[in-house]
């Protein structure tokens, strides 16, 4: 075969020819690539038939050693509904794909991960478990991506009480995982103790929630989370079966409830996952030497130049500001650990140990514009993954 009968790239003429952006997805951003050269007769008896039996007969019979002689353990599944996507929201599977393909891209340049981009065409909770169980002897782990609270917390549960291999959303996790490697350092600059601070954070979708699991399992005592009707509270009797359980560990321990005005008032740290817009007067209310990280995208809930009149340090999800919490910081080099081990789950301690192998990477140059590594820091996705590896083994979850 020549070069060209193996070409698939699309000549179709669209009306976004020359925007470089499309330019840069013309024919998707990723493709497969072969490890094994197939030049010769003695080479394809080797990869293929008759060579490729004894290997699978080995497995068949010591399935373990699929773990060696195959792609799998090295091989992510990306898989999204089209829910949740980025700022966008429910846009389908198909419209989902570039997003897919990108988070790909991230996986194999920031943790030298394979992924495969699956988007899936239901958003039944049942049939999405079932399909990711039955395609889940594809891969070494399942990285669960733009799927809508609160379905994304059953499907995660789900998947791992099923499975032996690490199941990680994303949008809950690895925000979690960075806003606490940040939150770390700022509470060093401001000389606070977890015990000692009042945190606020708006939003209770999947990111809202898992910050706060994070940062009590760090220590935080005060913490609220907020949605659109105000204090997420047992009080209310509108909560969802996720609103109601992270309630029980927030709200109802300080007996706070009210409006984001009255959990604003005094508060040490805002943390903003809700693509809402807080209003400068209560920015200012807060307590002296605040702490602002407002994450929406691509507008904050407080604009940096507005934070800045009140706050110490103020971070967003942004790469035109400083602080930039990205979830590219984590998630590549919390599988990339995990995959090294051959981990059966990602623990809370693994989480933990990844955000303290970020926050300690700018120990030498912290600053209040300088609370957690850029994406391109080199040392990133080594240091998280030997972390991670690090406590899968205290956890007892590594299985090399």
């Amino acid at each position: 075969m020549t070069e060209s009968t193996l070409s698939t790239e699309p000549t179709a003429t669209t009306a976004y020819d020359g925007d470089p952006v499309f330019e840069l997805h013309r024919g998707g951003k990723m493709a497969i690539a072969a490890t094994a050269s197939v030049s010769d007769r003695a080479s394809l008896s080797m990869a293929y038939t008759p060579g490729v039996a004894r290997v699978c007969t080995a497995i068949a019979e010591q399935p373990e050693l699929a773990r060696t002689y195959t792609w799998v353990p090295n091989t992510v599944a990306v898989v999204t509904d089209g829910t949740a996507v980025l700022g966008l929201g429910d846009i389908g599977p198909a419209a989902a794909m570039p997003v897919m393909e990108g988070k790909a891209v991230l996986f194999k340049e920031f943790g030298g991960v394979d992924s495969i981009p699956i988007c899936l065409d239901t958003t039944d909770v049942d049939e999405i478990v079932e399909t990711v169980i039955r395609m889940a002897p594809s891969f070494g782990g399942i990285n669960l991506e733009d799927i809508s609270a609160p379905r994304c917390f059953e499907i995660e549960d789900r998947l791992k009480e099923a499975l032996d291999i690490p199941v990680f959303h994303d949008d809950q996790h690895g925000t979690a995982v960075v806003t606490l490697a940040a939150l770390m350092n700022a509470l060093k600059l401001t000389g606070r103790t977890p015990e000692s601070t009042r945190v606020v954070i708006s939003g209770a979708g999947a990111a809202g929630v898992a910050v706060a699991k994070i940062l009590l399992e760090f220590g935080i005592k005060d913490l609220v989370l907020l949605d659109r009707k105000g204090v997420i509270s047992s009080t209310r009797s509108d909560l969802t079966a996720s609103k109601k359980a992270i309630a029980e560990v927030t709200a109802d321990v300080t007996g706070r409830t009210g409006s984001l005005a009255e959990a604003l008032a005094g508060a040490d740290v805002y943390v903003g996952v809700s693509g809402g817009t807080v209003p400068e007067e209560l920015v200012a209310t807060m307590a002296e030497q605040a702490i602002v990280f407002a994450m929406a995208n691509p507008n904050p809930e407080i604009h940096p130049d507005v934070a800045h009149k009140y706050a110490s340090i103020v971070a967003t999800g942004r790469s035109d500001f400083p602080n930039q919490i990205n979830n590219v910081l984590a998630f590549p080099g919390i599988f990339r650990g995990a995959i090294d081990v051959h981990a059966s789950s990602i623990t809370e301690g693994m989480k933990l140990a990844a955000a303290q192998a970020l926050a300690a990477l700018v120990e030498d140059d912290l600053s209040e514009v300088k609370i957690i590594p850029e994406p391109f820091d080199p040392r990133v996705g080594p240091a998280v993954a030997a972390a991670v590896a690090a406590a899968a083994r205290v956890d007892g979850v590594a299985r090399a």
